[in-house]
């Protein structure tokens, strides 16, 4: 499950960590398998047809991906890739070709906190069913979706206002964001591709008071989403 290649052919993907598997049974995922300490076990005893295996700590640090885990490790089954409708005072985040498993995560909890619950993303963005990419949402991914696509296709057949994530946009803290839109998040090093540039309505940056050359991908996010959720004040 640790390799992109097996969690494709199984449909299946691991969750680590107390708090993760927690929100995983507490979702709308299938769990098939569940391994957890009797602590765990006696104070989150699953229902359904899984499979449950009671284990000692020392046995789940060698079994998933972070030797920190000393509570729980489920396998659950992966959501199909299919498109949402996105309603006209909606907001969803695009993510082009972010490839840091971190940062997707960080992005995908952060999304949560400000409501944000669909994600489009490019079929090179980061697999969210990555171990890493799950642990780093804390649990969020069971609320967000994300739809991998070609997104040049998805943007040019979008109605919605496209925010676009620039050096040279207007600053994000003057924005109206309106009702609903797509926000578009462009890769680490090179930013949001040229191609997709002619589907971006409306171009914001964050503005820069010190010498840093960039801000890391999730953080660029969260000050987004904030400014999004900011109550304008009319002068």
């Amino acid at each position: 499950m640790q390799i992109k290649k097996y969690r494709k052919q199984e449909q299946c993907f691991l969750v680590e960590g107390a708090k993760s598997v927690r929100e995983l049974l507490a979702s709308d995922f299938e769990v098939t398998l569940l391994l957890g300490t009797e602590e765990f076990l006696s104070s989150h005893r699953p229902t359904g047809r899984m499979e449950v295996i009671e284990v000692k700590p020392s046995e789940l640090e060698g079994l998933g991906e972070f030797q920190t885990n000393d509570a729980a490790l489920a396998v659950a089954r992966q959501k199909p890739n299919q498109p949402f409708p996105l309603a006209a005072n909606e907001f969803a985040l695009v993510l082009d070709d972010l490839r840091d498993p971190g940062n997707l995560g960080t992005i995908i909890r952060t999304a949560d906190w400000y409501g944000i619950a669909k994600i489009i993303a490019s079929e090179e963005t980061a697999d969210v069913y990555a171990p890493k990419v799950i642990s780093a949402t804390m649990g969020s991914f069971t609320r967000v979706s994300v739809f991998y696509t070609d997104l040049a296709t998805y943007l040019k057949d979008t109605a919605h206002r496209v925010f676009g994530t620039y050096l040279d946009g207007k600053d994000v803290h003057t924005v109206d964001f309106g009702a609903g839109g797509l926000i578009v998040i462009g890769n680490e090093s090179k930013g949001i591709a040229p191609p997709l540039e002619r589907y971006i309505t409306d171009k914001i940056t964050i503005p820069r008071f010190g010498l840093a050359e960039s801000l890391n991908a999730g953080i660029a996010t969260a000050v987004v989403c904030d400014n999004v959720r900011r109550p304008r004040v009319s002068r």
